[in-house]
């Protein structure tokens, strides 16, 4: 038992010491941080509404559109790794099937511009 437990010991030790360092930056930030808004402070930032309002108020549906598009696109990019990196082996069916889900996604691109969906009135 005595083996294991100093076996266990610096693991135990790294967890206190950064448990003691996290809880007392949070801490010190907590203290020493200003606690005046100003209406700079309480102004609609990237998000485009209000930012102490209710919770259940309206959304606008552009910001939905862009964070889709976003997840399309670093979905791409998620896949191209691997296959970049696998495509020596996969040969030219891999090669072939990447290139028509290219198609696809920039068929989507291409409609979503059209659209208008990429511009910010």
């Amino acid at each position: 038992m005595q083996e294991l437990l100093s076996e266990y010991l610096p693991i135990l030790i790294f967890i206190a010491v950064s448990l003691l360092i996290a809880f007392s930056m949070m801490f010190i930030s907590f203290v020493v941080s200003p606690k005046n808004p100003d209406a700079e402070k309480l102004s609609p930032y990237e998000c485009g509404f209000e930012a102490l309002n209710d919770a259940r108020g309206k959304f606008d549906v552009r910001f939905y559109l862009v964070a889709i598009l976003f997840i399309i696109f670093d979905l791409e990019v998620a896949f191209l790794f691997p296959w970049a990196v696998s495509l020596k082996s996969i040969g030219l069916f891999g090669f072939w099937s990447m290139m028509i889900f290219l198609l696809f996604l920039t068929i989507g691109f291409i409609y979503e511009w059209k659209k208008g969906a990429l511009e910010w009135e």
